[in-house]
């Protein structure tokens, strides 16, 4: 048995495969932040979201759709626990 592994993540890119096709949540640089559904991302963090809303406050603030983002614009990424999904 593998001392310091949760829920079979060892490596940081281990918790995005486990994230694929589930609602993540971004910060990003510049105080923005997007949820939506995790399809895909590369070495460098780059993220395809579908169902990409901007959210502010909580709230969501724009409904954007089908999505790419730089990973050097990207703060952290956490699955998302938001109960309102439109």
């Amino acid at each position: 048995m593998k001392r310091g592994m949760v829920n079979g993540i060892e490596r940081p890119l281990d918790l995005l495969n486990k994230s694929k096709g589930k609602e993540v949540l971004i910060q990003l640089k510049g105080d923005k932040q997007f949820v939506g559904t995790l399809l895909a991302f590369d070495m460098h963090i780059n993220l395809a979201l579908d169902n990409a809303r901007e959210v502010e406050n909580g709230e969501i603030k724009k409904k954007i759709g089908l999505t790419f983002l730089r990973g050097d614009t990207i703060i952290f990424i956490s699955p998302a626990t938001t109960s309102s999904s439109s």
